[in-house]
């Protein structure tokens, strides 16, 4: 009877948690720069979390180290869900570039949902000669090891897109890390340096203003954003594909009740005008499921991931 009593009291107070949540403000953390796509599509969340919660949720971005540094801030804090993570393809292929990461992104993280899919466009500074992929790769081949790539990071969507583009078409483009894509987008602007993968939201500006070039879509599709630029498995390196995904995680052992209602908070803002007009804007495709899904889906990308790491021999101490 007592036992009973116990039980049905643990019931009782874990659906009041999730009833009562949120209790306080929640942060959730962007590991990488403001005013990347990422950045953008986190702040239209949040602020429907926060109307929708009636409690505010604050974005805060924490740069660095290709995301490990906001990652282990989330994996450091209290699993009650006050603290989310915004993650992104980085996740997959941090633990094979750094192998002394320190935590584990499969145990040491709760999956909550993926949030948005999306490509990455090769975009040129407009003073290099090549007005395609096939002409970019010419190019590296008549002058190698002169041409470089901006990236929001070592390992991140726009790396590995990079290590993967010299892997399957025999060139040799060198790579320049900063610490998110908006910045990488802005030095190839400034011509500081050759090229980037750039997300789709911070590419059509500058390509459509003229100040970059698009040459491919990392996806198997065209984007219908940017229709006219071919995929750069059409423009000529076969069996190319480096999407990349944004998705919302919490430290291990958030109660499951609290993780199902931010996923829930989640699908619904992605359902809201203001977000799909932001993703339609920036390329993306929006992403439901449940947690479950998301993490069986995360280990599958640690495992490609990592390949593609060891491959070119990425992995740093």
């Amino acid at each position: 009877m007592r036992f009973r009593v116990l039980l049905a009291s643990l019931l009782l107070s874990t659906q009041a948690g999730a009833q009562n949540y949120p209790e306080k403000t929640v942060t959730m953390v962007v590991a990488f720069p403001a005013g990347g796509s990422a950045d953008l599509i986190a702040r239209s969340i949040a602020e429907h979390m926060t109307t929708s919660w009636k409690q505010n949720v604050l974005v805060v971005n924490r740069a660095g180290a290709s995301g490990n540094i906001g990652t282990e801030s989330v994996v450091r804090a209290a699993a009650d869900g006050h603290t989310l993570l915004y993650g992104t393809t980085a996740l997959a292929s941090s633990p094979a570039v750094y192998p002394k990461l320190g935590y584990n992104v499969l145990t040491d993280l709760a999956p909550v949902g993926l949030i948005v899919n999306q490509a990455n466009v090769l975009v040129v500074h407009p003073s290099l000669p090549a007005k395609s992929v096939r002409e970019l790769i010419a190019l590296d081949r008549a002058h190698p090891k002169t041409l470089n790539s901006a990236s929001a990071g070592v390992g991140s969507s726009n790396h590995l897109a990079l290590v993967l583009f010299n892997m399957l078409s025999g060139a040799n483009v060198g790579h320049i890390p900063y610490k998110g894509a908006a910045p990488a987008v802005a030095e190839t602007m400034g011509g500081h340096v050759h090229m980037t993968f750039a997300p789709v939201a911070a590419a059509v500006p500058p390509v459509q203003a003229g100040k970059l070039r698009a040459l491919g879509i990392s996806s198997t599709k065209r984007s219908k954003t940017l229709p006219d630029v071919p995929t750069i498995n059409e423009g000529g390196v076969p069996g190319y594909e480096a999407g990349g995904w944004n998705a919302m995680l919490a430290p291990a052992n958030t109660p499951r009740d609290v993780v199902l209602k931010i996923n829930q908070a989640v699908h619904a803002a992605l359902a809201t005008p203001r977000t799909q007009d932001l993703l339609a804007k920036s390329g993306t495709e929006p992403v439901t499921g449940t947690p479950e899904e998301f993490g069986s889906f995360l280990k599958s990308e640690v495992v490609k991931w990592g390949k593609v790491v060891k491959a070119a021999g990425l992995v740093l101490q």
